[in-house]
């Protein structure tokens, strides 16, 4: 795949942000709450998906499946994102509805 994407993929378990106009719709399974990542932080997800890449891309959305096989292959419990607010985020899904569910985990890892 050739094609450019708003993100890269580190290790196991860590998203990079690296494009300002489009925001990360981070997607762990459909029974857990969606993310977006933004150049300001992370976000709820609370809109409806976009049907396509194309709805996506008007939108300036990327939608990420982390289980597909382009990225991860498998659902995580632990995810790092690094955004382009200088911050890593720490989600932790088994902590849905919590404080812990997302947190910052390093301050300016640049």
């Amino acid at each position: 795949m050739s094609e450019d994407r708003a993100f890269i993929k580190s290790g196991r378990n860590t998203i990079i942000h690296k494009d300002r106009k489009l925001d990360l719709v981070i997607i762990n399974s459909e029974t857990q709450p969606r993310i977006k990542v933004t150049q300001h932080g992370l976000e709820p997800f609370k809109e409806e998906l976009p049907k396509n890449r194309r709805d996506a891309k008007e939108r300036y959305l990327e939608i990420i499946h982390i289980s597909s096989a382009d990225v991860f292959s498998e659902e995580k419990q632990l995810l790092f994102i690094q955004a382009l607010d200088g911050r890593e985020y720490k989600v932790d899904y088994s902590k849905v509805g919590t404080k812990l569910f997302v947190r910052i985990h390093q301050d300016s890892y640049l």
